[in-house]
């Protein structure tokens, strides 16, 4: 079965590596919680080894003394047995735990080390999948069915090797499992990972596809997309009832032909080892205990064959985790160190889809302390062109440098401090205000943050809270308007204290008297830096040192707002249009 998915799915090797080093760095764990479950497997050993030799005490005449004896042991073995698997399986779990521990928090930080395009051109759902089920899956592999496989694996060897103790004549009745073992293995096998793979992929479908729906509801539900929204979502429920349906088949033929090849060895055991006693080659104690450990191996093969399903979804969804470590970085850092703040594009040509450029060999400088406006129609390219000025897609061709240094060659912390971009699009975190805030600047002290909370406006609702800034904010806690939400975005922003940056319709969510009020708060706040804002609201431009409209991937107008208006172009037809407009809503 196909698999779809954006983000990279680790191989085996690289699963087993993974595998491998955490072994390595928690070898007391391991080996100690191995040992006990030796131990606990040796102990259980010896019940079959005492009942043969009782049966045979029978046969040949005992006393009551010798049957108590026997008696005392196994309950001696058996209180053993009981208290090692206790601490092994113990120690299993507290190494399952901390590797569990370990992986969650190894995703977290490679998650967060995503490049920003690529986290957008998978979608949210794939990734949401994966730290959602996928974690899941594996926290329930970790804890209970690889320490109980080991468990069952360690007791199979243990016990085919005391069963072979008894007498080489023992090993011929096992060899009858080997065929359907061997061919249901095999033909599992080959299959199960891919159709686990395909099975959570699908549940990524799901996700994305439900996500997407909640986010856009009220584009959805203005251009009457619902019936074509709900379609997809049963679509996408029937790809996963396909996907479940084919590894339900896996297990539906796999597992019966399992239960034949438990059952021949100890048929085999019975007969072969009856007809021996009956030539006088083997003793009825041997024939009982070799019975009996033929007859321990079900439970543990049993479960070696039923928890490696558990295994297979398991290692799909570490495969998935792993995954995420694999994507490419998005820059190459040189060690160069930029000369000046100052900005250039070079020949710049960036595509989303192979093939389908949406700039076009865009060329423009910016000066320190120069503030540029990018205006243009929706779907030109201003985002774009602005997202490649802060480093955060690298061009297809050409380069974006600072002080001659290409962004995508400095390291991501160095590169906020120069560069920043702020879009309409905030979240706030769950957490106290004071905690949103100082995301960008931890060790900000109560002063700064307030100063920055002058800076755009947000200082008297800010202190308005019932808590001040240790309010909670965020989902579950006090819930802040989309307005407010970008004011505590532009908070950070100041904070962070870039040289450079690019404001992406930064105050669209907010009133345009306000956000008139708010950029010119933050003008005082911005003096010296480089400021390039992308926005339809034409006062910005006019305030800007030069202007850049952007059409079809293309700067074709570049210069102050008076040259331009002067110029009778794009921008001039622009302005009358949008001066007109916002005069008469004025009036």
């Amino acid at each position: 079965m196909s698999v779809t998915t954006r983000l990279p799915i680790a191989d085996g090797p690289a699963v087993r590596r993974y595998v491998g080093r955490v072994a390595h760095r928690h070898p007391f764990l391991l080996w100690s919680a191995l040992g006990l479950h030796v131990l606990a497997a040796v102990t259980a050993l010896a019940a079959p080894r005492l009942l043969g030799d009782l049966v045979q005490a029978v046969e040949d005449g005992t006393t009551r003394a010798y049957v108590d004896r026997i008696a005392v042991l196994l309950a001696v073995f058996l209180v053993a047995q009981s208290v090692l698997t206790r601490y092994a399986r113990y120690r299993s779990q507290v190494m399952g735990e901390l590797v569990l521990a370990e992986l969650r928090e190894d995703f977290v930080a490679n998650t967060l080390a995503l490049p920003v395009g690529t986290v957008e051109a998978a979608g949210s759902g794939d990734l949401l999948t994966r730290t959602g089920s996928d974690i899941d899956r594996l926290g329930w592999s970790v804890r209970w069915a690889l320490p109980e496989w080991t468990i069952a694996v360690v007791t199979a060897v243990l016990t085919f090797g005391a069963a072979l103790s008894v007498g080489w004549w023992v090993f011929l009745p096992c060899l009858l499992a080997t065929p359907p073992l061997v061919v249901g293995l095999r033909w599992y096998l080959a299959r199960a990972k891919d159709g686990y793979l395909a099975e959570t992929a699908s549940y990524s479908q799901i996700t994305t596809s439900l996500s997407e729906t909640v986010e856009g509801s009220r584009t959805v539900e203005a251009l009457g997309l619902g019936d074509k929204r709900v379609q997809q979502g049963d679509d996408d429920c029937a790809a996963s009832f396909e996907a479940e349906k084919y590894t339900l088949h896996l297990r539906t033929v796999f597992f019966p032909s399992m239960e034949l090849s438990y059952l021949l060895p100890v048929v085999g055991t019975l007969l072969f080892g009856g007809w021996l006693y009956t030539r006088g080659e083997v003793s009825l104690a041997e024939v009982t205990t070799a019975t009996l450990y033929v007859q321990m191996l079900i439970d543990p093969v049993d479960r070696i064959v039923s928890i490696l399903d558990e295994l297979q979804l398991g290692a799909a969804a570490l495969s998935r985790l792993l995954g995420v470590s694999q994507v490419p970085d998005d820059r190459t850092v040189s060690g160069r160190v930029p000369s000046s703040e100052k900005l250039d594009a070079d020949d710049v040509r960036f595509a989303y889809v192979e093939g389908r450029d949406v700039l076009h060999g865009v060329d423009l400088d910016v000066g320190v302390g120069e503030r540029i406006a990018m205006v243009g129609p929706s779907g030109a390219g201003k985002s774009t062109l602005g997202r490649l000025l802060a480093g955060i897609h690298t061009p297809r061709s050409g380069a974006v440098t600072v002080g001659d240094v290409g962004l995508v060659e400095l390291p991501l912390g160095d590169l906020r401090g120069h560069v920043a971009l702020v879009t309409q699009e905030h979240h706030v975190f769950v957490g106290t205000l004071r905690e949103n805030l100082i995301l960008a600047r931890p060790d900000a002290t109560e002063d700064e943050i307030h100063t920055a909370l002058v800076a755009v406006d947000a200082h008297e609702w800010a202190t308005a809270l019932p808590d001040g800034l240790d309010t909670v904010i965020g989902s579950g806690g006090r819930s802040v308007t989309a307005a407010q939400a970008q004011q505590i975005a532009l908070a950070r922003l100041v904070l962070a204290d870039p040289h450079t940056l690019v404001l992406d319709e930064a105050t669209s969510l907010i009133d345009p008297r306000a956000a008139r009020h708010l950029e010119r708060s933050l003008a005082a706040v911005l003096e010296g830096r480089t400021v390039i804002a992308i926005a339809h609201r034409l006062f910005s431009a006019h305030d800007a040192d030069r202007v850049a409209v952007v059409e079809d991937g293309v700067i074709s107008e570049l210069g102050s707002h008076d040259e331009l208006v002067a110029a009778g172009g794009s921008y001039a037809a622009l302005w009358e249009s949008w001066h007109g407009t916002s005069s008469s809503s004025g009036a």
